[in-house]
């Protein structure tokens, strides 16, 4: 696991383009990027995930060809990337606890998901770009599995909601754009707007 910087991930994020792209193709569908939290601590970083952020927002590779098929969503890990937040151990629907995610960490996430859309051609949406909890529900509307999100079983909520201002509640039929993922891929957009990449 080695420390990156966002324009190293970007650099690696196009050299796994056309392998990343040839597995999503096979499946009938667009390169995916998946949005967990770790359950741990905020130090502790997971193989299981491509990105770890830790809990300073600093950005950790857990091997260098992003189309390698970790385990990391269930049913839905070939051709798609796995970015992580390390932390939410001891998190509960009603309560994030000491581990809750850093406001680095959420800004991380955010400029890393804009880096990666940008190094893979994606647009920036729930069809392409999912939390956990979204991809448990097939919220992009692909059927990979039954359901297992907040939304119907509760096993996996990764980043339902953040515990912000912006995302203060766990509320996965909130349609006023305050669920974790709507905020995330917001801010990636505005990161987007203001050319985060345009000089990598």
């Amino acid at each position: 696991m080695r420390q990156v910087s966002l324009e190293e991930l970007y650099q690696v994020a196009r050299n796994s383009y056309d392998d990343l792209w040839s597995a999503a193709k096979n499946l009938g569908r667009d390169v995916k990027i998946y949005l967990h939290w770790s359950a741990g601590r905020y130090n502790s970083k997971f193989e299981d995930y491509h990105v770890n952020i830790d809990g300073d927002g600093r950005i950790f590779l857990s091997v260098e060809d992003l189309s390698e098929v970790l385990a990391h969503t269930w049913k839905r890990n070939t051709g798609s990337v796995g970015v992580s937040l390390c932390c939410a151990y001891g998190a509960t629907s009603s309560d994030l606890g000491e581990y809750a995610p850093t406001a680095a960490q959420i800004e991380t996430m955010s400029r890393v998901g804009c880096v990666l859309a940008d190094a893979l051609d994606l647009t920036i949406d729930k069809k392409r770009i999912l939390t956990h909890g979204e991809a448990a529900d097939n919220e992009d509307g692909i059927w990979c599995h039954e359901e297992y999100g907040p939304k119907s079983t509760c096993e996996r909520w990764d980043l339902e909601y953040l515990g912000t201002d912006e995302s203060p509640r766990f509320n996965p039929w909130a349609t006023d754009g305050s669920r974790g993922g709507d905020v995330l891929r917001g801010k990636m957009a505005w990161y987007r707007s203001q050319g985060l990449t345009d000089n990598f």
